[in-house]
């Protein structure tokens, strides 16, 4: 798959990226029968690429393999919680892979340069959007509306989940409409008392299990292999696209330019349109670098909003003991995810500023994510199951928030690196703690103890609890680590930056993730999303690309592109 394609030799459509967006991009554009050309940056994986961890390191903190990993290029990887000497590879060496950020507003990207890109190694919860996440002025809240509502997504949703089988159950909560669950997931016995407590204690909150995607172990995401299937598809990894190339005369898109990722030779593919799906920061940067005399300020960027209101989910993450006593139910057989060991958990769907209430110190609300019980040692006597919740906030859309290109630095293939603003505001430090506070309050109303907390806010530790088994030089190392590990880009839905909207002037894309100056363009990442929401933002990336495609492939049978 690295072999370049023909020259001269033109496509349909050409797809920047192999992800999540890209995988059903390429997926919805050949079933209607155009042919294809996904680039990407990174490597085709090998079947020993895809491996499964040990019994004994499943859960566990990792600690020297980070330490390694940050000796030999990863001093940014290596933070990600889920971070493991088994999924190094599939992360990008920061070395070679650098960015920029403000002094004072330090941002971790965790990438990984691949085919399939980070569906190797996201956490495969896949929750749907209400209209609290796309009407974002609904309640009194301040917040963009998106140009489209839960209705015009849900039949997408719907044809994604089919396609991919999400295990999940039907649980009537309005702030996470159910969707079509191919098999039910369950609750340890310590989860499900901790959702009777929670549920008793608090009528707004609810506790539920995961939806998720079970890796298949295949080194080839499904959607990809779908697409591979229609004989439609031409797929070119180790590619790294660097200029969207334009019509003079019509400033309409005409091809891709990009370099070969090992020998730097410079090639250049043509199609009838592009989709840009290589991830919000890595497809701002492409069409900010893709100026010309039509488009000066970047691709599409007559508003003056390309790069603005970049966003990423507020994120804490909580450590905490369960007493081994509060059990409800029967054991149950865990799913085991390939890369990850055991797999699913505890969800808390959004409760805060709902149902036309608003909060007077922050206007958006949070989700919970986690487990209790599940990576503990088997048949373990302690008194005491551990607890571990991440929390994840929606942060406003602020102009200043944004993506440029660093004047001064390039990497080593030639593009301008990225500059990434993500800075708090007071109304997320306000979210965060009450987010805080509401995990903690949870945990202790069944009779649990909170260890300590880490969020961008900085590291709160009860007394005793944060790792009292460890040396006291691994505490300390500890310490110096985990406040680094819980900043901002540490959610990983990083979203915004080309929004739709309804208004050229104010916005990059239209309500199909067209772009309005270039028509025969689309761009449906997360850099599409008018606001970041409260949950997981890979199923929504997933539909509207669906979505779009579907769009875009009826223009051009139409003659319209």
């Amino acid at each position: 798959m690295s072999d370049h394609i023909d020259a001269g030799k033109s496509f349909d459509v050409i797809v920047v990226g192999s992800g999540a967006a890209g995988g059903f991009a390429a997926k919805e554009l050949t079933e209607q029968g155009l042919s294809v050309l996904v680039i990407e940056a990174g490597r085709s994986l090998k079947k020993k690429d895809i491996r499964r961890p040990s019994k004994s390191k499943r859960g566990n903190m990792q600690l020297f393999p980070r330490i390694r990993a940050t000796l030999f290029g990863q001093h940014i990887q290596a933070r990600v919680a889920f971070f493991s000497e088994h999924m190094r590879h599939l992360f990008v060496n920061d070395w070679k892979h650098g960015y920029t950020t403000p002094k004072d507003a330090p941002f971790m990207w965790i990438r990984g340069r691949q085919v399939g890109g980070r569906l190797h190694t996201f956490g495969r919860v896949l929750f749907r959007w209400s209209d609290y996440d796309f009407r974002g002025s609904r309640g009194g809240a301040v917040g963009m509306d998106w140009p489209i509502s839960y209705t015009d997504l849900a039949p997408w949703y719907e044809k994604v989940e089919r396609f991919l089988g999400i295990a999940g159950n039907i649980d009537n909560v309005e702030t996470a409409p159910d969707g079509i669950m191919a098999e039910p997931t369950p609750l340890t016995p310590e989860e499900r008392s901790f959702r009777t407590e929670v549920q008793t204690h608090w009528k707004e909150r609810h506790v539920v299990a995961w939806r998720f995607n079970p890796h298949d172990g295949e080194r080839i995401p499904s959607a990809l292999r779908a697409a591979i299937k229609t004989g439609k598809l031409t797929l070119q990894s180790d590619s790294i696209a660097t200029t969207i190339m334009t019509d003079p005369v019509t400033g309409r898109a005409t091809g891709v330019m990009y370099v070969n990722r090992q020998d730097k030779t410079r090639h250049v593919a043509q199609a009838k349109a592009v989709v840009v799906c290589a991830s919000p920061i890595e497809s701002l940067r492409l069409l900010l670098n893709s100026c010309s005399a039509r488009h000066p300020k970047g691709l599409g960027n007559s508003s003056g909003t390309l790069g603005r209101y970049f966003m990423d989910q507020c994120p804490s993450l909580m450590f905490g003991q369960w007493p081994a006593s509060r059990r409800e139910g029967p054991d149950t057989t865990l799913p085991v995810h390939p890369l990850f060991g055991n797999t699913g958990g505890l969800y808390v769907p959004r409760y805060q500023n709902t149902k036309g209430t608003c909060n007077p110190k922050f206007p958006k609300g949070y989700t919970y994510q986690g487990s209790i019980g599940r990576h503990d040692a088997p048949k373990t006597e302690a008194p005491t199951r551990a607890v571990t919740i991440m929390a994840f906030g929606e942060m406003l859309p602020y102009a200043d928030n944004s993506i440029t290109l660093d004047p001064r630095r390039r990497d080593q293939w030639g593009v301008p690196l990225p500059h990434i603003r993500c800075s708090l505001h007071p109304v997320e430090r306000n979210m965060l703690r009450q987010q805080i506070s509401d995990c903690a309050d949870m945990i202790e109303a069944g009779g649990g103890k909170v260890d300590f907390c880490v969020s961008p806010l900085g590291l709160e530790e009860k007394e005793g609890g944060f790792f009292p088994e460890k040396s006291s030089l691994v505490r300390w190392f500890l310490r110096k680590m985990f406040p680094k590990s819980m900043v901002m880009g540490a959610a990983i839905h990083e979203s915004g930056g080309a929004r739709m909207g309804n208004d050229p002037a104010t916005s990059v894309l239209n309500n199909y993730c067209q772009a309005w100056d270039v028509p025969n363009l689309y761009v449906t990442d997360a850099s599409c999303f008018p606001t970041g929401g409260a949950l997981g933002t890979t199923l929504t990336v997933m539909a509207l690309t669906a979505r779009a495609s579907h769009h875009l492939a009826t223009e051009l049978k139409a003659g319209r592109l």
